[in-house]
């Protein structure tokens, strides 16, 4: 189960203690179900990134989005680290983020992310193609070709990443990422088969068709 996690920023804790007290009900009511929160940086706020990891859930994402130079200024890449880190300090098992690809990254700002990611304990990353939703929003840089996204993905994993997906479709809550998380988490160590399938299934989402041509006003 998937839980997105809005910023309540009319509360003092950002709706921390409503999402925590939510997934402890889940959790209390049927113990099998394994839970997933994507949250927000919580403004850097710890203690409320500690409230969600305890309780209960399974795995804590927090998407980076994109390389550090290239953050939101209204954002901070550093804080986002710390709430990856911080969550897996407050006993998740599992810390996840995701990479939008597209947006201007160098492949060497790229690979730092990864780095930092790593350096933070991070377990799962998923790279995706950033698509402009509207003419208001910012332009497409480039469209990733499937080689690329096939590279990011060994790179990743060379980089000791429990599980990748990489591809044009691909989005934080990917459902090969799903089925591999699973099983690690029912397990308890890296499930060979359910990795298997699970890269099967991303390579899908790598050949998907990419959109042609150029973004146009």
């Amino acid at each position: 189960m998937l839980i997105v996690i809005l910023s309540l920023a009319d509360l003092a804790d950002g709706g921390a203690a409503h999402f925590a007290s939510t997934i402890a009900k889940i959790k209390h009511k049927a113990p099998s179900i394994l839970v997933e929160a994507l949250t927000g940086d919580f403004q850097g706020d710890l203690s409320c990134v500690e409230r969600v990891a305890k309780s209960g859930l399974d795995v804590y994402a927090h998407n980076v989005e994109t390389v550090e130079a290239l953050t939101d200024r209204r954002a901070k890449f550093h804080q986002s680290l710390a709430v990856l880190a911080h969550a897996k300090k407050s006993g998740v098992k599992i810390t996840k983020t995701s990479i939008m690809l597209g947006v201007g990254e160098t492949e060497e700002q790229v690979t730092d992310t990864l780095k930092a990611l790593r350096a933070n304990s991070v377990d799962v990353v998923t790279f995706g193609q950033y698509m402009r939703p509207t003419k208001k929003h910012m332009k497409v840089s480039r469209y990733v070709e499937p080689s690329e996204f096939e590279m990011w993905k060994k790179r990743a994993e060379d980089m000791g990443f429990a599980y990748v997906a990489s591809g044009p479709l691909v989005r934080s809550s990917y459902k090969a990422g799903e089925y591999f998380i699973e099983n690690m988490l029912r397990n308890g160590s890296n499930d060979k088969g359910a990795l298997k399938t699970a890269s099967l299934l991303s390579a899908d989402a790598g050949q998907a068709d990419r959109p042609a041509g150029s973004v146009k006003e």
